[in-house]
């Protein structure tokens, strides 16, 4: 048997033993008819009081995972669920996370049980996510957006307290994280550059671009970067307002609108002044709705199916991989 970690402060020590353990059999590191330590043997080995493994091989045993053999020890039984389980951990609840769920479960089938958590851009709620669930899991499926304010050593913790054979990352490319850790993300900064950029010449009517990013949203900065880099290489005005509410709509503008009701105020705000959509003000919204498009609004969005289908195909291959997922621009009457 490999040998496990029990210091976990979060967990019994009984729970962390049985989690160990049942985490070894359903990878394959511990086979069938395979013996265990004693529990003498284990209660020396790792300084835990000999009752503290008699209750842990008691509650593997009802379980199903191991058997006891008189005379001879403890010996693996096999797996209880053939299936792989997986925790997936998003940052919060949105139609666009759903998207990326349901992908994933399509993908992986019957083969698969997904748990599904939200760490809330908090990578100490993070933390005792997976504190309270290491070793139960074959793959912890997570999107590392936190607050803005969070410190990026205390991320990186967090993050490291998964065995990289086991980690995957979504949506948000984590490059300061080493290891051979499967990782599909977007690229905010370039993608948002080159989106703009292939829809330069319908953007030639607009003298500026207004950014609007809510106060206290807690979207990627890198958004930023890649509309100040296009402006400032097709010299037009850059502004970044936090609410379409503050702002007065000016002719030649074009909008950059990230929440579903920054957007709905602006269309608004557009039907209400003498101005016309796609000519003297332009709208581009962040991630594709069926809404969006019976309103011919111009979208730039992430494949969020294709980001679940990649991660679940690599679960199922056994690949591990860092992958950039596709970018897209579509181009309606708002632009």
């Amino acid at each position: 048997m490999q040998r496990i970690k029990i210091n976990n402060n979060k967990l019994p020590k009984v729970k962390q033993i049985v989690l160990a353990i049942v985490a070894q059999i359903e990878k394959g590191k511990l086979l069938k008819d395979e013996r265990l330590p004693s529990i003498n043997e284990f209660s020396e080995q790792y300084s835990v009081a000999r009752d503290t493994v008699e209750k842990a091989y008691k509650d593997l045993k009802e379980q199903g995972y191991i058997i006891s053999v008189a005379a001879k020890g403890y010996f693996v039984q096999g797996k209880k669920d053939q299936r792989i389980k997986v925790l997936l951990v998003f940052n919060k609840l949105s139609s666009y996370k759903k998207m990326v769920y349901d992908s994933m479960l399509q993908t992986l089938g019957e083969k698969a049980k997904v748990d599904l958590q939200i760490h809330h851009y908090d990578p100490h709620l993070l933390k005792e996510i997976l504190e309270t669930s290491q070793g139960a899991y074959h793959y912890y499926v997570i999107m590392p957006h936190f607050f803005h304010g969070a410190e990026k050593e205390v991320c990186l913790s967090v993050l490291k307290m998964i065995p990289e054979n086991e980690l995957i990352l979504l949506d948000k490319h984590v490059p300061e994280l080493e290891g051979n850790h499967i990782s599909i993300y977007q690229d905010f900064k370039w993608d948002i550059y080159y989106a703009l950029k292939e829809a330069a010449d319908l953007m030639k009517k607009y003298d500026r671009l207004v950014l609007v990013f809510p106060k206290y949203s807690h979207h990627p900065t890198e958004i930023t970067e890649g509309v100040l880099q296009f402006c400032l290489e097709h010299q037009k005005g850059f502004s970044v307002v936090s609410s379409v509410g503050e702002e007065a709509l000016l002719p030649q503008t074009a909008y950059i609108v990230i929440t579903e009701s920054d957007l709905a105020l602006l269309i608004k705000k557009v039907r209400n002044s003498t101005y016309q959509l796609g000519q003297e003000i332009g709208i581009i919204s962040f991630n594709e709705t069926v809404f969006k498009e019976l309103l011919d609004i111009t979208v730039i969005s992430t494949d969020f199916e294709e980001m679940g289908r990649s991660a679940a195909c690599q679960i199922l291959n056994g690949q591990v991989k860092k992958a950039k997922n596709p970018f897209h621009l579509i181009l309606r009457k708002s632009l």
